[in-house]
């Protein structure tokens, strides 16, 4: 179960007596127990029965106590337990869930951690509720979650302008929902969002950034990519070497798999590596001209200087110089 499924479950008037959601992803708990605090109720009926408690500052049996109550002049009560994590006893929840009030919904945000599935609470959460774990997104996830995002205002976006978004924002959804609102601010219902507008809005340069950089290296493009890191070096801002030096270590492991892969298929390649598919010819093109062990020689690289790049046996080396040695190794092999 997804999250517009149970946001569109809530419009309907359709509930469980309660909802647990755990996992990596914030957004889309935060999402959701916004969403049960200022929509399941009326403006009038959640003056008096919307509760929000937290789990370090409350009690296991507070919270208990709370959902046995009956609504005031409505027809159900919400109960929201944030940072559910930080609530000591959590287990004694447990008779609760086994008889739920039908009057009240209970809402539980449990960041970070997942429910051990060996104890009798989590069977009792996924036999009498609703239980939703949620994932990180992978790159094909995010572009595809971007585009969806888009969609919904009659509005899309190329192939290039999807990944240079992808590429500079990574997978933390709060950060791409704060650039996707401002491209949706400022392009209108219809319009398709290229380059020149990622670049405008939100603020990557069209020529030199990171997913630039990474093609370049793909391609083994000396010039190309020490002109881009001349750049960064006027530009410290643009990208740092602490997020550089991830994404390509992210890219070249992606590389390696493919030397594994049990298929020639592109889509099926692009499904295997968590990638879009307009994206697997760069992937390729970097098995190619590296090969299986120049590959793992450019893991390795990066791994060495991911090590330099905190002190550890360069302390004095600045990253732009760090950056131009690892290109000219990588790229000369």
């Amino acid at each position: 179960m997804d999250v517009a499924t149970i946001l569109q479950s809530w419009t309907k008037g359709q509930f469980s007596p309660f909802y647990w959601f755990e996992g990596e992803e914030d957004f889309f708990i935060d999402q959701l127990t916004t969403a049960a605090e200022k929509t399941i109720l009326s403006p009038e009926e959640s003056a008096f029965n919307c509760t929000v408690f937290y789990g370090k500052d409350t009690s296991w049996a507070d919270v208990v106590n709370q959902c046995r109550r009956y609504p005031m002049f409505a027809e159900r009560q919400v109960v929201i337990l944030k940072e559910a994590q930080q609530l000591r006893d959590i287990e004694k929840l447990e008779p609760y869930f086994e008889q739920p009030l039908t009057s009240t919904i209970l809402v539980i945000a449990y960041k970070e951690k997942k429910l051990d599935n060996r104890k009798k609470v989590a069977r009792l959460i996924k036999e009498k509720g609703t239980f939703v774990s949620f994932k990180k997104l992978n790159e094909k996830e995010v572009a595809a979650w971007i585009e969806q995002r888009l969609a919904a205002k009659e509005q899309k976006i190329t192939p290039r302008a999807l990944l240079l978004m992808v590429d500079h924002l990574g997978s933390e959804l709060s950060k791409v929902e704060q650039e996707l609102e401002k491209l949706q601010l400022n392009c209108s219902p219809g319009s398709v969002i290229d380059e020149d507008l990622i670049e405008r809005f939100v603020g990557v340069s069209k020529e030199f950034n990171v997913f630039e950089l990474q093609t370049a290296l793909a391609q083994k493009d000396f010039l190309k990519a020490f002109r881009i890191i001349q750049y960064f070096k006027q530009n410290p801002k643009a990208a740092p070497l602490q997020l550089i030096l991830p994404l390509l270590y992210s890219f070249f492991s992606k590389v390696y798999m493919l030397f594994g892969a049990d298929t020639s298929d592109d889509r099926s390649l692009a499904s295997q590596l968590g990638i879009p598919p307009f994206s697997i010819r760069n992937y390729k093109e970097a098995a190619r001209l590296y090969g299986y062990q120049g590959t793992e020689l450019t893991l390795l690289l990066l791994h060495q200087y991911n090590l330099k790049s905190v002190g550890v046996g360069a302390t004095s080396t600045e990253d732009s110089s760090l950056l131009k040695e690892l290109i000219f190794k990588m790229t000369s092999h």
